[in-house]
């Protein structure tokens, strides 16, 4: 037996045209270990913002009830030729009610709860998960754990990953997020020094009233020179990005490179045998992610994702962070939104222009 309902769909065609539309759908029986939700919330995420819209033309889009139909920019609409003509469902996670299982175990044992998922299409009025992705979540409401997963999660593995690498100390860029937010209260709880790069004075405030030790303003004349100093005071010689373009990968390793050096005791034309990384793990900024020959050889720039950091840490770990993703919900990993949209008011302009921004303090809660 299917259930039918409304959700949202995004498509991009050759010619680059992007429509995102709230269309009608159907759900089939959940079978094995998979549920079926009803959708009560889900938060809009950059990693959703990437599908959903893209840097598609937002601001030249038709607007109509329930739809939008953009221009998707060279080379940005050849580079996503994998998805041309695709019809394809958004939402990476969000929260709801479980209304009918499969006859697997681990899917039963949730029936009729609230749980927090990952579906992958969560911006629908329904939607199928599997039960190993899916955490109860008790007394909890739908807010609360709508964000359970993708930044909660995120923001442990980049402990984990540290701890993992032998650091003591963790660089972090747009440090005034959820996500960065979420990261400062772990890394104050578990013992991690973190520097925090932000860029305005108001994110300094607010930080500074959360406890952080070590924050550093990307708009300050004298940012390296405070960046410099982060560094030398915590060793943090491993860093995570999200903007991806531009120069803060190598702000980061020229400022770890200048610490290292001023502690060498002999001249090395080849710079420092300090080993530093960075990792990229969003693209706030699509523009090209630029290097200066400025910090020896001893530095690697990867690419940091959640769900193949889950898959390589094994069962044991990922149990762990999620008990304590659930039992610090509302503390440690709680996230605020600025406002609440339906389905259809997610497609209104002034909505989808404010939270594409991706402005800190202005995330969106969709209330299917």
């Amino acid at each position: 037996m299917s259930t039918t309902g409304k959700q949202i769909f995004t498509t991009l065609e050759s010619d680059g045209t992007l429509t995102v539309e709230l269309a009608d759908s159907e759900w089939r029986a959940p079978t094995g270990n998979q549920v079926l939700v009803k959708m009560e919330a889900a938060p809009i995420n950059p990693s959703d913002l990437a599908l959903l819209l893209g840097p598609a033309d937002l601001e030249n889009a038709e607007y109509s009830s329930g739809k939008l139909v953009a221009k998707m920019p060279e080379p940005f609409n050849s580079g996503a030729k994998g998805r041309h003509g695709q019809r394809l469902p958004v939402g990476n996670e969000g929260a709801g009610m479980v209304v009918a299982t499969g006859e697997g175990d681990m899917a039963k044992a949730l029936a009729g709860q609230r749980i927090a998922c990952v579906p992958g299409t969560a911006y629908g009025e329904y939607a199928i998960a599997d039960a190993t992705m899916c955490l109860p979540l008790g007394d909890h409401s739908a807010q609360d754990g709508a964000s359970a997963f993708v930044n909660p999660m995120t923001a442990l593995g980049f402990v984990e990953t540290a701890k993992g690498e032998g650091q003591d100390a963790i660089i972090h860029a747009a440090a005034a997020s959820n996500l960065g937010q979420m990261l400062g209260r772990i890394c104050r709880a578990d013992g991690m020094a973190l520097v925090n790069i932000v860029r305005k004075q108001e994110q300094v405030e607010l930080l500074r009233g959360q406890g952080a030790e070590h924050i550093v303003n990307s708009s300050d004349e004298d940012f390296m020179a405070q960046l410099r100093g982060a560094i030398d005071a915590t060793d943090a010689y491993l860093g995570f990005d999200p903007i991806g373009g531009g120069k803060t990968v190598d702000h980061c390793f020229k400022a770890m490179e200048q610490v290292a050096v001023g502690k060498m005791s002999e001249y090395n034309r080849y710079g420092s045998n300090q080993q530093k990384k960075m990792y990229i793990y969003g693209r706030l900024d699509l523009g090209p992610t630029i290097l200066t020959p400025s910090y020896g050889f001893g530095w690697t720039l990867g690419g940091w994702l959640l769900t193949p950091f889950l898959q390589q840490a094994g069962m044991e770990t990922v149990m762990r962070m999620r008990r304590r993703v659930i039992d610090e919900l509302t503390t440690t990993f709680a996230s605020n939104y600025t406002r609440k949209v339906t389905l259809e008011e997610m497609l209104q302009k002034d909505a989808v222009m404010q939270y594409s921004a991706m402005r800190t303090g202005e995330k969106y809660l969709v209330t299917p």
